[in-house]
């Protein structure tokens, strides 16, 4: 068994770093549900603004707000108006086709693969 890339949000934009929450990102439900991810699915974040990188675990936003918001102790490491990519991983005994979300500056789908 190995873990395999399942799903990914490409080059999201960060529109919010809330410290006062307790932890985790906050993704737009209609990217959730493009990416194939599910609510509290831990994913990799990586920012290609910073190059910080780090696990947290997915919560829901309103559908079509386009919201990428950095909770908790996250919000020290990625801040508003960083791009990122959100990664989903699967553990599997053979490989999988990931699905892979492309968007453009306002979080909005502009491709899937």
């Amino acid at each position: 068994m190995r873990f395999v890339l399942s799903s990914k949000i490409f080059r999201a934009t960060v529109t919010e770093a809330n410290l006062e929450y307790q932890g985790s990102i906050t993704i737009d439900s209609d990217l959730i549900d493009k990416a194939g991810l599910w609510v509290g699915e831990k994913v990799l974040v990586v920012s290609n603004t910073s190059g910080a990188r780090l696990e947290t675990y997915v919560i829901p936003g309103k559908a079509g707000s386009g919201t990428v918001c950095m909770n908790g102790a996250a919000a020290h490491l990625i801040k508003k108006g960083e791009i990122v990519i959100i990664m989903g991983f699967e553990l599997s005994d053979r490989p999988i086709k990931a699905k892979f979300v492309f968007v453009d500056e306002n979080n909005k789908c502009i491709k899937q693969l």
